[in-house]
């Protein structure tokens, strides 16, 4: 799936940048805590970005819907987990903390996907 390690590129691509500047460019009179929260939200988008690249191949071997289901799951979770945490960092509002954790359950039915079409594998 073409979109789907496009996708995985360009969070990657954004999670190092985003990384470099959480290392060097952050505001040095933030708090541990807003330092943490760049942190997770760095590495949940690391680690999603890459599970793009596995769903793709999942879904070359198995043409499992599943495997489409967990490409779109793990960017929607990218987008909405890191991205709300990256909003609460640079500005501060914590008005969208509340859909934090909604990206986090999108990350987890992607996962749930991807063991759906690891299942399937060899049999088809």
């Amino acid at each position: 799936m073409k979109i789907f390690v496009l996708l995985g590129s360009i969070f990657a691509l954004i999670g190092v940048a985003a990384g470099a500047y959480g290392a060097h460019g952050l505001p040095d009179h933030l708090g541990d805590d807003m330092v943490g929260y760049w942190q997770t939200a760095v590495q949940y988008q690391m680690y999603h970005a890459l599970a793009l690249f596995g769903a793709a191949w999942l879904h070359s071997q198995t043409e499992a819907i599943s495997a489409l289901v967990a490409g779109w799951c793990f960017a929607a979770g990218i987008l909405v987990f890191s991205g709300s945490l990256y909003i609460l960092v640079l500005t501060g509002s914590r008005g969208l903390g509340a859909v934090t954790p909604v990206g986090g359950l999108a990350m987890m039915v992607g996962w749930l996907g991807c063991i759906l079409a690891a299942l399937k594998l060899g049999s088809t």
